[in-house]
């Protein structure tokens, strides 16, 4: 009797936590329709252009530049052993496999010969020593890797795929009675794009042309076998980016079907109460790393309505609109009774991200956020024909819009205000623009104020610098949207960017969320969001 009753009770926990999973029957389907919606990597092989030195300039990038010093047919002739601690150049950002070969060129190999090779995507981080570490991510992230070759000649692929522009390779050991040089190098470079984009108009402006090249480039790289935040780290799929590199994939590439398998991954991967995961992992099988963050929960129904607009693929549209549905529950519990939402125990309950930007107070981030994506779901119900899914959604809009006004807006600043400390920041005047709490005339207003603010706070990355500029623009502040892209991705361009970087401020090189820049991502996907604006904004950007 007292097995069958601990059997009924086994059962009974199984069933109702089965019963809690509210997506328990469109999981698997959600998982294959990802897989068919999979794209083949299209893989080119690329030569090094030449061998570079690496120079100390306190006026570059992290203090280093590269200069050219060789021509790569130096790599291949005469002895290795006098040429240990030679940096390649392949004169672009891959993101694919290295392979090397060598071979002997006097005596016999009586010795394994053992390589160090470190992939760079800049060139402070071919040079900066790695150890001792004090990063806060895994040391595993660097890309410098160890060799042993046991036979001479041999040809060496590394497994693990790499993302670099420079390549430094020193010898670390060898037999003192033979000798060895190397024969060959190449990488195999992968991304899923295989279309290419429509030229700018004639005449635009160089920087902004060079702009788009970069911001094409790093969306390239980040466009694999899912939206990658960034092909050295983290090579995932987050939420954030993928919002951002879709807005600027639906005006260039325009390889909807990577959209529609990543809408359909974090989906399938969901929690049990139907929240979306931050991020998610393909390999070694999907599966998420179980973080939800409250705003990106929320810029999922961006997506899913910027992909129906961009495709008319109301069928996938309608499969995943309950996923939909599910993420306006998340901040509800957080309206408080002024109709403000409770940032600090939204906080608590989960990672409100917006910016790296340390000391940013995101209350007002977070309720502009919020108002936006309910409007934009209200909007993409409506384009369904589901209204009445949401019928609550444009009173609480409206609700949540009035009570912003009301304690958000400093009438004698003219801007809007964050936190009990009334916090000025670019963050809260995109996002009240962007929630339609402002209107275009006191948005514009606002971002002109904020000159004038000692303690404003500025973004800390290029991805709350999307946010800002496309607030400018829906304020018509046309020249000083032109203008902020120059200055600021422009800065980027000037100190000799190849890809657009994870975190950059005009006034630190070194800036970094990690405590180690060399952990830094110098090909980050929520960075190449201008290829968007200028391409859905040509009267702007392109005269």
């Amino acid at each position: 009797m007292r097995i069958l009753i601990s059997f009924y009770l086994i059962f009974s926990s199984v069933a109702q936590l089965r019963a809690q999973d509210v997506y328990k029957d469109m999981r698997a389907r959600w998982l294959e329709k990802a897989r068919q919606a999979t794209p083949e990597l299209r893989e080119t092989v690329k030569q090094p252009i030449g061998v570079v030195s690496m120079e100390r300039d306190v006026k570059a990038f992290q203090g280093w530049r590269a200069a050219p010093r060789h021509p790569i047919d130096s790599l291949y002739t005469g002895s290795f052993k006098k040429k240990s601690g030679i940096v390649l150049d392949f004169g672009e950002h891959l993101t694919g496999h290295f392979t090397f070969s060598v071979d002997n060129i006097r005596g016999v190999a009586d010795a394994p010969l053992r390589f160090k090779f470190t992939f760079a995507e800049v060139p402070a981080e071919a040079m900066m020593p790695y150890d001792p570490y004090q990063g806060t991510l895994s040391r595993a992230w660097l890309q410098d890797e160890i060799v042993t070759l046991s036979e001479v000649p041999a040809t060496y692929t590394f497994s693990r795929r790499l993302a670099f522009r420079y390549v430094k390779i020193e010898l670390l050991g060898s037999s003192r009675y033979s000798d060895f040089r190397i024969t060959h190098v190449e990488a195999k470079a992968t991304t899923s794009v295989t279309s290419t984009p429509d030229a700018l108009a004639p005449g635009t402006n160089p920087m902004i042309a060079d702009i788009d090249k970069i911001g094409l480039t790093t969306l390239k790289e980040c466009m694999q076998t899912v939206y990658e935040d960034g092909p050295k780290r983290d090579r995932r799929l987050w939420i954030g980016d993928l919002y951002l590199e879709a807005l600027a994939n639906a005006y260039s590439y325009k390889n909807h079907t990577l959209t529609k398998r990543c809408l359909y991954l974090l989906a399938a991967l969901s929690n049990d109460k139907g929240y979306l995961n931050g991020n998610v992992f393909e390999k070694p099988t999907p599966h998420p790393q179980a973080n939800v963050l409250l705003d990106y929960a929320l810029l999922y129904n961006l997506v899913l309505k910027n992909y129906l607009e961009a495709t008319g693929d109301k069928e996938t549209v309608i499969d995943l609109w309950p996923v939909a549905v599910k993420q306006l529950e998340i901040a509800k519990p957080y309206i408080q009774k002024n109709n403000l939402l409770d940032y600090e125990k939204a906080g608590h309950d989960y990672w409100l991200f917006f910016d790296w930007r340390e000391g940013l107070d995101k209350q007002a981030a977070l309720q502009g956020l919020v108002i936006h994506a309910y409007r934009e779901t209200y909007a993409l119900a409506k384009l369904l024909g589901k209204e009445k899914d949401v019928a609550e959604l444009p009173s609480l809009v409206q609700t949540l819009t009035k009570a912003a006004r009301k304690n958000l807006y400093d009438p004698t600043l003219k801007v809007f205000v964050s936190g009990p400390s009334r916090q000025v920041s670019f963050a809260s005047q995109a996002w009240m623009v962007l929630g339609g709490v402002a209107t275009k005339a006191e948005g514009a207003q606002a971002f002109r104020a904020l000159s004038a603010v000692k303690s404003v706070v500025y973004p800390g990355a290029p991805y709350l610098y999307h946010y800002v500029l496309e607030a400018m623009i829906q304020c018509d502040l046309k020249a000083e949207s032109k203008t902020l892209m120059m200055n600021y991705w422009g800065g980027m361009v000037s100190k000799g960017a190849d890809t657009f970087w994870e975190v950059y401020d005009p006034l630190n090189d070194y800036l970094t969320p990690y405590n180690a820049f060399v952990v830094n991502s110098y090909c980050h996907a929520w960075s190449c969001t201008p290829v968007y604006f200028i391409r859905k904004y040509p009267e702007v950007f392109q005269q």
